[in-house]
């Protein structure tokens, strides 16, 4: 590991932030030096602090220290996440016998200099109570490589010598802080602390001297852990396919087995969303005859266990030449983790005589051999933090393996920090949105209607596959809902709806990407506006393969992967104001339409049994705008406008005027209807809902 360093870089950041102290500054930037560097800090952990002054609306200048808030990442920290503290009082309270949780954060919050700011650091104390100017916490990987075994202390004296005292475990808070303050006084001359099978801090008189110990000291680690590989993982599952088709086949069912059932028929799962991985790293690992071993034993810091559990769930010799007896294995497997983890929580709440409430006892990571690591959470993100808290999981105990036995929190402690009040805070308690935790596939999704229900969807929290055939529009709409719902809420698929083995791939990445689907919208469609006498075969056919065979091939592999997750679902078919009142010169296009509306009402009658709806949403003439125009109303609009007798350029009003509510049809219309179906809003399957402004010769009869 190298020191990352400069002094041009350093002095940047006192420029860019001038209302700020220059410490303050310099700490945002050794912060972020330290937080760009994943096998320091990941997703929120680690936590910095500096001390210097603090001017009072009475112009008296009293001692601080700011130290990062509750909410802040140090790879992209800014001033307002150090929120300021007297440090002055924070001093005095070490002369107390002692001091609970609540009654710290209670004194953190009400010596705070700015009420408005993020709650500061559970480690705050820590800092204050230590002398020097700058002070910097990690959880390295290579010192939890060292310190996670049964010799780690003796180690660690031998690795560092005089230049660190160590610390036993402690839970995070006042007697930590404490404990650490006193351990540096004994040896007043050391660089840094091991907190041993936690983190590490270093601190320093100033920025650079602080983060650059901190780097020096974690490469002794480095070097120690490199210079002794050792033994290697002993090769075990031998897999019969790639692991990208044996995770499309298992990343639904286990979605199914992980929703959990709220008894509620509006909203009848709590579902959740997957990080697949399978690098060659976790393949090594989930392959191993030693994974299971390696597996039970706890994380590597005690903060992991919020996110990735005790322990995860290991599938032993998964059977995937049998789909029925793996859909079997898998959910074995999740029902004795469950049981493990109800049976850890009832024997520690009993032997501690507290009173806590339970957590859901779901797995968060599974790993299955042949096909990789699958991680689990409310959102992508959170899938994502959990996948890549395991992988460096599996890194250090990989690591350890080679010449000892990986040692770390026994689960008792463990259950203290996962069932800690002040740790369950980090995640916060928002309402979750209407549509959180489910996926959505959407066909035609570069254009206006698609694109539109894309954005409602996204706009309720759901997660959304965009597939469409222009792959340069896909990527266009794409970033747009990234920049505007964020980038891991959508991932786009270039797939033509008319190709069999296409299809069938758009809804295994659709399994990959996030586990499965929950709604499933066939919308790529395609239009030709000719008189029947001058209507060719192959013109014909080929609108029927876009609208008809196209939304059959969706519709029929969505309800697969709907029934394989076996937690009900919707598939939405775009349909046409065109079946109920079809109009001259449009017969390919109003009889593909009316063969999907058909389909729609036979899948209605076949997957009720499944809880799957199946509806259709008729809309009429939706033009998309300057961002978006419609590619179909581009193509035929000319020849409907001479079809109509009017102008092209009158098109659109033509359309607005003709309806009884004189209503411009928008693609955010339809994405309306769509979020009302799909928050079941009413118990429908089989309707035609029009979207067109009113025409008489669409009303149900």
């Amino acid at each position: 590991m190298k020191s990352l360093y400069s002094d041009v870089e350093a002095e940047s950041f006192v420029q860019k932030f001038p209302g700020v102290p220059r410490d303050v500054a310099l700490r945002v930037y050794t912060s972020r030096l330290i937080g760009r560097d994943d096998t320091l800090v990941m997703h929120g952990g680690g936590n910095t602090s500096c001390k210097g002054s603090h001017k009072l609306l009475t112009g008296e200048s009293v001692e601080a220290i700011y130290v990062k808030g509750s909410g802040w990442n140090l790879d992209s920290i800014e001033p307002p996440g150090l929120p300021a503290l007297d440090l002055a009082y924070l001093r005095k309270l070490r002369a107390l016998p002692k001091l609970s949780d609540e009654e710290m954060v209670n004194e953190l919050r009400a010596h705070m200099f700015d009420a408005s700011g993020p709650n500061p650091s559970v480690e705050t104390l820590l800092h204050a109570f230590l002398p020097h100017k700058f002070v910097d916490h990690s959880h390295s990987d290579a010192i939890l490589a060292i310190t996670n075994r049964p010799d780690g202390e003796k180690l660690c004296r031998e690795i560092f010598g005089e230049r660190v005292a160590i610390v036993p475990y402690i839970m995070p808070g006042f007697t930590l802080a404490k404990a650490c303050a006193e351990a540096f006084e004994k040896h007043p001359k050391v660089e840094g602390l091991v907190l041993a099978k936690h983190g590490f801090f270093t601190f320093g008189d100033n920025a650079k001297e602080s983060y650059e110990r901190h780097i020096a000291l974690v490469t002794l680690a480095e070097n120690w852990v490199a210079s002794h590989s050792g033994k290697k993982l002993t090769p075990g599952f031998l897999s019969p396919r790639e692991p990208r088709a044996l995770a499309a086949l298992v990343a639904p069912l286990l979605r199914g087995l992980l929703s959990e059932p709220t008894g509620d028929e509006d909203a009848p799962y709590r579902r959740m969303i997957l990080d697949w991985r399978s690098t060659p790293e976790i393949l090594e690992f989930v392959n191993s005859a030693e994974c299971a071993d390696l597996a039970s034993t706890t994380p590597l810091t005690p903060d992991h266990v919020i996110r990735i559990k005790p322990w995860p769930c290991v599938v032993s010799d998964p059977d995937f030449d049998d789909p029925s007896a793996l859909a079997q294995q898998l959910e074995d497997e999740i029902t004795d983790f469950r049981t493990r983890y109800d049976r850890y929580f009832a024997e520690n709440v009993e032997q501690k005589g507290v009173q806590r409430k339970a957590l859901d006892s779901f797995p968060r990571v599974v790993l299955v051999p042949g096909a990789g690591m699958f991680c689990f959470g409310p959102t992508k993100k959170d899938a994502s933090i959990a996948a890549d808290l395991y992988e460096h999981t599996i890194r250090v105990k990989t690591q350890i393996h080679a010449t000892s036995k990986y040692e770390a929190l026994t689960l008792p402690e463990l259950f203290d920090m996962e069932y800690w009040p002040l740790e369950q805070a980090k995640l916060g308690k928002a309402k979750e949105k209407t549509l959180a935790r489910q996926v959505a596939l959407i066909t035609g999704a570069a254009g206006a209607i698609g694109s539109a229900i894309a954005a409602r969807l996204m706009e309720e929290g759901c997660h959304v596959v965009l597939s469409d055939f222009n792959a340069e529009a896909l990527s266009r709409v794409c970033d747009e809902l990234g920049k505007k719902f964020g980038k891991d809420n959508r991932r786009g698929f270039v797939a033509d709806v008319t190709d069999e083995a296409g299809v069938g791939e758009l809804f295994a990445e659709a399994a990959r990407l996030y586990g499965g689907v929950d709604i499933v919208i066939p919308n790529a469609g395609i239009a030709l506006s000719k008189p029947i006498v001058d209507l060719s075969a192959d013109e014909f056919e080929r609108v029927q393969r876009v609208n008809s065979k196209g939304y059959f091939l969706v519709l029929r592999e969505g309800a697969k992967l709907l029934r394989k997750q076996a937690t009900g679902g919707h598939i939405i078919i775009i349909g046409s104001k065109n079946v109920a009142a079809p109009g001259a010169e449009f017969a390919a296009y109003s009889a593909s339409k009316a063969a999907a509306h058909q389909m729609a009402k036979v899948a209605a009658l076949e997957f009720a049994k499944d809880g799957i709806r199946v509806n259709v949403l008729a809309p009429d003439a939706v033009f998309g705008d300057d961002k978006n125009p419609s590619g179909l109303w581009g193509e035929v609009g000319p020849a409907r406008a001479k079809a109509h007798g009017i102008d092209p350029s009158r098109l659109e009003d033509h359309y607005r005027d003709r309806n009884l509510l004189k209503a411009r049809v928008t693609g955010r219309h339809v994405g309306n209807a769509v979020v009302f179906l799909a928050t079941n809003q009413t118990p429908t399957t089989g309707a035609v809902i029009p979207i067109d402004g009113g025409h008489a010769q669409t009303f149900s009869r």
